[in-house]
C-alpha cells in the first residue's frame, strides 16, 4: 500500500467504502467484493477498502477484533507489528519504571507499541521511515482516540536528547527473509548498542546470542500463551539487576502457587517471571518429562523447571527436566513416560503399529531430525494418540513413549 491508499480510507467516500468491505468480507471473498462494490465505487479506494479489510481480519488475532476493527495496515506492518499482549506488557514496565515519561519508537511500523505505551500514560513519538506506513500509525492512534506523534524520517537522524527514554524495533528481514545476524540488522547492531548505553529497551529477535547482549544490559526473552515471541534488551534505569529473565504472558488467570521454583507472579494476573537459575540435578529419566517454556530455554534458566516440580535434568545440555511426581506448573509441559523405544525407525515402527497410532506428536531435543518427515515414514495408522520424545543423553540418542498431561 501507498500513503495515498491509507488517506483515501480516511474521509468519505473511502471511509465509507471500507465499512462496506468489513462488513462483507469473509476469506476467499475478495473479488467478488471487489466486484461489488466498484458498482457504488473509484477502482482505487475499492481496492483499497478490500485490502485493509483483510489486512483487519488478519489483524484480530494480535490486536484483538475491537482494536483490529478500527486500525489501519500495510501488509509488512502488520506481519512485524507487536502482538498486544506483548506490548501491553512492555508498556506496563516502562510505566511502572518512568512512569508519564516521554518515549520516541525507533521504527514504530504501524504503531502497535506507540498504542500500548500511550494507553499506559506515556508521551509517546513515533519514527518511521516508510510513509505509508507511517500513515498507518497516525490514523491508529487518530482512531483509537491516544495522543501521539509520528515522524516520516531515518531513526539515526533523530535528536534523542528531548526523551527520557528510547524504544527501538530493528528491521529483522530482507527481501522477506528472516535476518538471524545481529550485523544485518537496521538499522545496525552499532547503533543498537548505542542506544543502550543510554535508557533504552530494544526489540529483538528470540535467537540474539547472549554473548552478543552488552554488559550491563538487562536481557529478557518473551513468551505468549507458550509461544516465544521476542527478546528484549533493557538499559538504565529500565534494567533490573538480574541479567536475564524469560516473562510467561497468556497464562491461566487462576490463582499462582506462591512460590514457582525461582520464579515469582508478575503484578499483572496470566505473568510469571522467572529470573534465576539454581543448582539442579542430572540423572535418569522418571516417571514425568517436562518440557520448559521456550522463553525459560532461551534464557538459559531450565534449572528454575527442576526445583519447580521437585526434578532433575536428563542431560546438563539439554533442554528436557524430568521427575516422579506430577507437578502443574506453567513454566513446562508435561508429559507421562509410558515406555523408552529405540530410536530406530524400524523400532519406532514396529511400536507406532503394535499401539494403534494414528495421530503422533514428536518433540525432539539436540537431535538432527525433521519430526513432519520422521511422521510420514512412521505411516501412523489407528484410533490412538501419543507423544514420542527424542533427545539425546551423553552420545546416545534416546525416545521415549509418552502421553500429554494437562
Amino acid at each position: 500500500m501507498n500513503p495515498e491508499s491509507i488517506l483515501s480510507l480516511l474521509a468519505p467516500p473511502g471511509a465509507e467504502a471500507l465499512s462496506e468491505a468489513c462488513a462483507l468480507f469473509s476469506p476467499g471473498s475478495e473479488l467478488a467484493l471487489v466486484a461489488k462494490l466498484r458498482k457504488r465505487y473509484d477502482a482505487t479506494v475499492v481496492t483499497a477498502a478490500v485490502t485493509q479489510a483483510s489486512l483487519r481480519h488478519r489483524a484480530v488475532a494480535k490486536f484483538g477484533a475491537d482494536d483490529a476493527g478500527r486500525m489501519y495496515f500495510t501488509p509488512d506492518g502488520l506481519e512485524q507489528a507487536t502482538r498486544t499482549t506483548v506490548g501491553v506488557h512492555r508498556a506496563r514496565r516502562l510505566a511502572s519504571v518512568l512512569p508519564g515519561a516521554s518515549v520516541v519508537d525507533l521504527g514504530c511500523g504501524i504503531g502497535g507499541d506507540l498504542i500500548a505505551m500511550a494507553r499506559a500514560g506515556l508521551t509517546v513519538t513515533g519514527v518511521e521511515r516508510d510513509e505509508a506506513t507511517a500513515e498507518a500509525a497516525r490514523a491508529n492512534l487518530a482512531t483509537l482516540g491516544l495522543p501521539g506523534t509520528v515522524i516520516t524520517g531515518d531513526v539515526q537522524s533523530i535528536d534523542l536528547t528531548p526523551y527520557d527514554a528510547v524504544f527501538a524495533d530493528p528491521a529483522r528481514r530482507s527481501e522477506g527473509r528472516r535476518l538471524f545476524d545481529p550485523n544485518a540488522y537496521s538499522p545496525p547492531w552499532s547503533f543498537v548498542t548505542s542506544l543502550l548505553e543510554g535508557t533504552a529497551c530494544v526489540k529483538l529477535a528470540p535467537g540474539i546470542p547472549h554473548d552478543a547482549v552488552p554488559e550491563g544490559v538487562e536481557a529478557e526473552w518473551v513468551s505468549d500463551a507458550g509461544e516465544v515471541k521476542e527478546a528484549a534488551l533493557w538499559s538504565g534505569p529500565l534494567a533490573s539487576p538480574t541479567p536475564r529473565r524469560a516473562t510467561l504472558l497468556g497464562l491461566p488467570t487462576s490463582p499462582l502457587p506462591d512460590a514457582i521454583g525461582s520464579g515469582d507472579a508478575d503484578a499483572f494476573a496470566g505473568v510469571v517471571t522467572v529470573t534465576e537459575a539454581p543448582e539442579a540435578v542430572v540423572g535418569a529419566v522418571g516417571r514425568y518429562i517436562y518440557e520448559p517454556d521456550g522463553a525459560i530455554v532461551r534464557a538459559g534458566l531450565v534449572t528454575a523447571v527442576a526445583v519447580a516440580v521437585d526434578g532433575w535434568l536428563l542431560d546438563p545440555r539439554i533442554a528436557y527436566v524430568t521427575g516422579d511426581t506430577y507437578v502443574q506448573t506453567p513454566l513446562a509441559s508435561a508429559y507421562e513416560v509410558l515406555g523408552e523405544v529405540p530410536y530406530k525407525e524400524k523400532a519406532l515402527r514396529a511400536w507406532v503399529r503394535s499401539e494403534g497410532i494414528g495421530t503422533i506428536e514428536i518433540k525432539k531435543r539436540g537431535i538432527d531430525v525433521d519430526p513432519a518427515q520422521l511422521r510420514r515414514k512412521l505411516t501412523p495408522k489407528g484410533p490412538a494418540s501419543a507423544t514420542l520424545i527424542i533427545t539425546r543423553i551423553g552420545r546416545d540418542a534416546v525416545a521415549y513413549t509418552c502421553r500429554r498431561l494437562p
